[in-house]
C-alpha cells in the first residue's frame, strides 16, 4: 500500500494539498491517505493579552484550548465522513504539542511514500531566522516531499523539471525520479543552472546530464542549460520559461551551522517558486 501523510492546518494552502491529494489517489491503486492536525498547546504563560492591552487569565486560555481542540476534532469527524466511501483508505491523526515536530516524529514513525502539505512562502527576516515548517520538513523528511501553494489537479503536470548539478550520480535519486515521471506520465526536462560563480561551458554540463541518463535509462527527457545569476532564480525563470508543471531537486538536508552557511537551493526554490515542488533528501 502506497501510504500519503497530509500535514493539514486547516489553511487555504492545506485544502489546496489535500485536493491535489485525493485526486492523486483517486487514480491510483491500494493508497492510504492520512491526514495530519497538530494542535499546538498554548504556552503556560498564566496570563495572555488581547489586542486592548487586556489580560487573559489562564483559565480562560484554558477554555478557549478546550474549544478548540474540540472544534478541530468535529472537523477531523467531518472529513472522515466526506472521504469515507472513496475508492482509498482515508484516516485522519490529530496530534498535540509544536507543528514541526509532530510532522517529523509521524513521518519517522509511520514512514510514510509521500509527504504533500501546503506552503505559503516566507521572505525577508522570517525566511533567514526562522523558516516554515513546510521548509523545516523539505531539510529534514526520508521520504519524497511534495509542496502545493495553489490549487492544481495532478492530471494536468506533464511538464517536470528536475534540477540539479549531476555531479552526484545517486542510483536512489534516479529510482526516486523515475517513479516521479511515471506517477504523472510526465515529460522530463534535465536542467544545470549555470551562473557566474559556478560558470562552465554548456558541452560539461551537457555531458553530464547525458551521461546520467544514460547510465539509468530515463526516456523522455530533453537536456538544457539555463544561465542566471542565482541557482535558485535560473530554476524557477527556467521552469517559467517553459510553462512546466512541477519542479523536481533532491536536498542534502544540511541543518544547524552549516545549514546556515551554505543555505538550501531546494528550500528558496520551495519557499518562492509558484508550482508544486517535489524534493527528496539525499543521503550525504
Amino acid at each position: 500500500m502506497t501510504k500519503i501523510l497530509v500535514p493539514y492546518d486547516f489553511s487555504e494552502q492545506a485544502q489546496y494539498a489535500l485536493d491535489f491529494c485525493t485526486a492523486l489517489a483517486n487514480r491510483l491503486d491500494n493508497v492510504h491517505v492520512e491526514v495530519l492536525h497538530v494542535l499546538e498547546i498554548p504556552a503556560n504563560t498564566g496570563f495572555g493579552t488581547m489586542g486592548g492591552g487586556e489580560m487573559i487569565p489562564e483559565m480562560e486560555n484554558q477554555i478557549f484550548f478546550v474549544e478548540l481542540t474540540n472544534r478541530r476534532k468535529n472537523q477531523m469527524q467531518e472529513l472522515d465522513e466526506k472521504f469515507k466511501n472513496s475508492s482509498f483508505k482515508f484516516t485522519t491523526r490529530i496530534k498535540m504539542g509544536n507543528a514541526f515536530k509532530g510532522i517529523h516524529e509521524s513521518i519517522k514513525e509511520e514512514n510514510p511514500d509521500l509527504v504533500v502539505m501546503g506552503s505559503q512562502g516566507s521572505s525577508g527576516i522570517e525566511e533567514i531566522f526562522v523558516g516554515s515548517n513546510t521548509e523545516k520538513v523539505v531539510r529534514n523528511a526520508t521520504c519524497p516531499v511534495v509542496t502545493v501553494k495553489h490549487p492544481i489537479d495532478p492530471k494536468d503536470i506533464k511538464k517536470i523539471v528536475f534540477a540539479s548539478d549531476f555531479r552526484e550520480n545517486s542510483a536512489e535519486v534516479a529510482a526516486r525520479v523515475k517513479r516521479l515521471q511515471h506517477l504523472f506520465d510526465a515529460e522530463l526536462y534535465f536542467v544545470i543552472v549555470n551562473t557566474p560563480g559556478t560558470f562552465e561551458t554548456s558541452r560539461e554540463s551537457l555531458q553530464r546530464i547525458k551521461y546520467f541518463t544514460k547510465e539509468f535509462h530515463f526516456e523522455s527527457v530533453k537536456a538544457e542549460i539555463y544561465n542566471s545569476l542565482s541557482e535558485e532564480g535560473g530554476i524557477i525563470e527556467f521552469a517559467e520559461d517553459i510553462k512546466a508543471d512541477m519542479i523536481a531537486m533532491a536536498t542534502h538536508g544540511r541543518t544547524g551551522f552549516m545549514h546556515l552557511i551554505t543555505g538550501s537551493i531546494a528550500e528558496d526554490v520551495v519557499n518562492h517558486a509558484k508550482r508544486p515542488v517535489w524534493t527528496f533528501r539525499a543521503k550525504e
